[in-house]
């Protein structure tokens, strides 16, 4: 079911309930949206309302269930719709919500799949974007013993195992190997908790709205009916009775592995908040949505770092080179004989590497010490700026719009001369962003050598707004230009 087209609904669906933590009525309205608007959920209980997207910037609590929220207005529980609009194929839609969550219905998916069946989708225009897997990415929380892959795959493939330690639930595994299964093989997967879990989650102000209608209840060791008693009281269930598959409900699994079908519900919900489909193959191990969102947001962070390196770099590149000398000049300002930086190999959110390769010919050699080149100190510190000024790619939209200032240069270190034949490799890590400052700590070597090191604050400072004002770019601040 890769679509190569957006898809939208052909009419709006609505469902109305409690939500499965607050316990507080909803209703919702999931209606068609036009080309590249994506799923956006609007808050209309508000005034004005307030529109939050479905992307995983807004994700701001993951206390069991996952929650979007924009200022103090939030979300709750949103995987389940989403896993439901991804699964079917809905490129584009509004969601509007009368309330604090999305409802949970029956605990599953299914309530919003048949939905979207009875209405249909209405094929758009646009080509729809997908995010590729282009090599693998690994999060790891070893202290829950979690393990999330992702691996190239031309397509999309899940699985999910989980082990709870439990007799009763075992280890599971359960996979979704192509779009067309999802909604009969993982849609109507239920929500479910341990018995032990459930007096620690009422005393923690969740699960207000949890019954044995929308959620399957795991009785993982033999409890007295006291307890039974005790716990079932607490949510209206007070002549609860246990049974011997180890499910406190007497409904029936739906599936012999339906907690491990509902973890993988809950990760493609997750997946969603990326903002577009993959093509790839996940392997996650003990997931859940603290670990969903964190590797999302390693995913996330790789996506934004490739749609900024397509932007500058336009030619194919060697395989260690993430911007040559020509993306360099579309980025910087600088020109001869002030641009100090030849290419540049490693770029993430949080460092950078570049390269500048010292020749004889280099200008100011003719007057820096004629019989004895050495390499000014400030310019090397002037070079490791340029480099840690392509770091401010990650901070604004377009970087040419922008001036990039010294603030400050601490703790500067020279440690060996550097002259003609060296390369200089710089490496920056970032300390701090706050307001337009950057805050980053630079160090200079040759030859696996350290000839430089110093901490450097920069601030950026739009181009519009010193045209024609004093003290800045005339040069009759006390700042430089990086």
């Amino acid at each position: 079911m890769a679509f190569q087209k957006q898809h939208t609904l052909k009419e709006a669906i609505s469902f109305e309930g409690v939500g499965l933590h607050t316990g507080e009525p909803s209703r919702v309205v999931v209606q068609p949206a036009p080309e590249n608007t994506g799923i956006v959920f609007v808050r209309e209980d508000f005034s004005p309302s307030v529109e939050i997207p479905a992307q995983v910037d807004y994700v701001v609590d993951l206390m069991r269930s996952t929650t979007l929220g924009m200022g103090e207005v939030r979300i709750h529980t949103v995987e389940h719709l989403l896993a439901a609009l991804v699964g079917m194929g809905v490129s584009n839609a509004r969601i509007s919500v009368w309330g604090p969550e999305v409802p949970i219905l029956d605990g599953s998916a299914k309530p919003f799949v048949e939905a979207i069946e009875r209405v249909g989708l209405q094929p758009q225009k646009a080509e729809q974007q997908y995010y590729v897997i282009e090599e693998p990415v690994h999060y790891q929380d070893k202290q829950r013993g979690v393990d999330i892959a992702a691996l190239p795959f031309d397509g999309f493939r899940a699985t999910v195992m989980v082990d709870y330690n439990s007799q009763v639930l075992g280890m599971q595994l359960a996979t979704l190997v192509r779009w067309e299964d999802f909604p009969t093989e993982v849609a109507p997967a239920r929500t479910f908790c341990l018995l032990y879990e459930l007096e620690e989650l009422y005393h923690r102000g969740l699960i207000k709205g949890g019954t044995l209608d929308n959620a399957i209840v795991i009785v993982d060791r033999h409890y007295t009916q006291e307890e039974l008693q005790r716990i079932g009281g607490l949510f209206g269930y007070p002549d609860v009775e246990m049974v011997p598959e180890g499910v406190l409900n007497n409904t029936p699994l739906r599936f012999e592995n339906e907690p491990a079908r509902h973890k993988l519900l809950d990760l493609i919900g997750d997946l969603a908040l990326l903002g577009a489909p993959l093509k790839g193959q996940i392997i996650a191990m003990r997931p859940g949505h603290a670990a969903n969102i964190a590797f999302l947001r390693t995913l996330h962070k790789l996506i934004q770092k490739k749609k900024i390196i397509q932007r500058f770099q336009r030619t194919p590149t060697s395989q260690n080179v993430v911007f040559d000398i020509h993306a360099i000049r579309r980025i910087l300002p600088h020109r001869y004989p002030f641009l100090l930086v030849d290419k540049i190999t490693h770029f993430s959110q949080d460092s950078i590497v570049g390269i500048k390769n010292v020749t004889i010919n280099e200008p100011f050699f003719v007057g820096h010490f004629e019989d004895n080149p050495i390499m000014p100190g400030v310019l090397i510190l002037e070079a490791m700026a340029q480099v840690g000024g392509i770091l401010f790619l990650n901070i604004v939209e377009n970087p040419q719009d922008y001036w990039v200032y010294f603030l400050a240069i601490d703790n500067a270190r020279f440690k060996r001369p550097v002259i003609p034949g060296d390369q200089l490799v710089f490496k920056l890590d970032l300390l701090q962003i706050r307001r337009g400052i950057c805050k980053m700590a630079g160090k200079a070597y040759v030859e696996d050598k350290l000839v430089c090191e110093a901490e450097l604050t920069a601030s950026l400072v739009p181009k519009k707004t010193i045209h024609g004002e004093s003290g800045s770019a005339s040069g009759h601040s006390n700042q430089s230009s990086v």
